[in-house]
């Protein structure tokens, strides 16, 4: 566990603080941004597990005024300009995608398959038990991807963070499957002692 000393010295938070982002992860979701090109302007972005917002102020700022980003977490959002804000627990993946579907439909997008980008960078309460923590971690990104296959558009990108463990292999095969292109990218922000990677899956195969 990284010490709270240890953060206030970290370059990222700093950087972070003095951009006015939330969390000092907003330069992961840059990062893989610039290397993969995953969210264009007027695009429509949920971001899964958003709380404090992060991920979703980059996503708006990449999105631009045309653009829509919707925010999920089971944690109250304070309000970010331009972004929609659902309150959900993202393991109870049929009333998310009902939620979504409304908020969608709400905003002229089509409820059925609205969204180009879906971005997940949740992660488990650490319990100090390492399988458990993968294991809740596995079961996170894949709440995440069964709600990306629900509402992504056809050719739409997705990204979801999973800790390295038994289970991670399991959840790479799933994505592969599903994308035309699929990537495991640990960004330049993520912490040396972490054991979290990315994995990104770009071209979102059409269902039949």
């Amino acid at each position: 566990m990284v010490k709270r000393a240890e953060i206030e010295r970290d370059r990222y938070y700093i950087m972070a603080k003095d951009a006015g982002f939330r969390s000092r992860s907003a330069y992961k979701l840059k990062d893989m941004d610039a290397k993969f090109r995953l969210i264009k302007r007027g695009d429509t972005v949920i971001d899964l597990g958003a709380a404090p917002g992060g991920w979703s102020q980059v996503a708006s700022e990449l999105t631009g005024p045309h653009g829509l980003v919707i925010s999920v977490d089971l944690q109250h959002i304070e309000r970010i300009e331009g972004v929609v804000t659902v309150r959900s627990d993202i393991t109870a993946r049929e009333l998310t995608i009902e939620k979504l579907r409304e908020v969608l439909m709400l905003h002229g997008r089509d409820g059925g398959a609205g969204a180009e980008v879906v971005l997940s960078d949740a992660a488990p309460k650490l319990s100090g038990n390492r399988v458990y923590d993968h294991f809740r971690s596995f079961e996170l990104s894949k709440s995440a991807l069964d709600i990306a296959t629900a509402l992504l558009k056809p050719g739409g990108n997705f990204v979801a963070k999973i800790f390295q463990g038994e289970y991670y292999s399991t959840f790479y095969k799933l994505v592969d499957g599903m994308f035309n292109d699929t990537r495991a990218y640990r960004p330049k922000a993520s912490h040396k002692r972490s054991a979290e990677v990315f994995v990104i899956g770009k071209g979102f195969k059409a269902k039949n």
